[in-house]
């Protein structure tokens, strides 16, 4: 089955059509930049820039940097807080006229993750940490996604941990490599006193610069780079769409 995936996230927003069969992209993936400030109708708008631009009609899945709860926006770290209590659903729907899957974006990379990348055939409990603008996160128990984890919120030294430890917070305070892998290293073992992993996955742009920062990464769970890179958003957006469509 063919679906467009698309990955709205707190720069920019890619869509590409994908093979939900092998997790392969079809088409090359189509990038714009997301609106600032991100207000609904503008990214709305943009979303919908992207499937005329594949000329889609078919299922949309996205992922979006939100608590997703029936379609509807929740949270609202790195988007304006104009889309609290918007159906991103309903929205996407009618402006593009396809039906749309709207899920919280690290789901959406940690269901490629367990799908077709480093998470394959785990079992036991499986952590997924994105670094990017923010820190997203997803939990996998024995293959089963426990939804909308905000594990990137929780309080180290007194601040929110992606003020801390994002990869953003290392470019913009122009840390080293060392001081800033020993800040995730914190916050990988604050996980770990909490939830107790078996695997940890890195995933997010950064992952592949994982030699330069995974030396200072001391854990008890293994932690391994994601495979699916910059794709997973894009791919596991659209196997959560194939999924609604299987269950309906």
């Amino acid at each position: 089955m063919e679906i467009l995936g698309i990955d709205i996230g707190g720069t920019g927003i890619k869509g590409a059509l994908v093979d939900t069969e092998t997790g392969q992209l079809t088409t090359e993936r189509y990038r714009l930049r997301t609106p600032q400030p991100s207000k609904p109708k503008k990214v709305v708008k943009t979303v919908a820039k992207i499937v005329k631009h594949f000329d889609w009609q078919g299922p949309v899945g996205c992922g979006f940097p939100s608590v997703v709860k029936g379609g509807v926006i929740r949270t609202a770290a790195n988007i304006s807080n104009k889309w609290l209590g918007v159906n991103g659903e309903e929205a996407l729907e009618d402006a593009t006229g396809c039906d749309v899957v709207v899920i919280n974006d690290a789901d959406a990379a940690a269901i490629a993750e367990m799908r077709f990348g480093a998470g394959r055939d785990q079992d036991g409990v499986v952590l997924l940490v994105t670094l990017g603008t923010g820190i997203g996160t997803a939990v996998f128990v024995n293959g089963n996604l426990l939804p909308n984890t905000e594990l990137g919120h929780i309080e180290i030294k007194g601040k929110d941990a992606e003020k801390r430890a994002a990869e953003i917070v290392r470019k913009k305070k122009g840390l080293s490599w060392k001081k800033w892998g020993k800040r995730l290293k914190k916050y990988l073992r604050t996980m770990e006193s909490l939830i107790w992993p078996d695997l940890i996955i890195i995933g997010g742009g950064v992952s592949k610069k994982h030699n330069k920062f995974f030396r200072y990464l001391k854990t008890e769970a293994p932690v391994v780079p994601a495979q699916m890179r910059n794709e997973a958003g894009i791919i596991g957006a659209a196997l959560a769409a194939a999924e609604r469509l299987e269950a309906d």
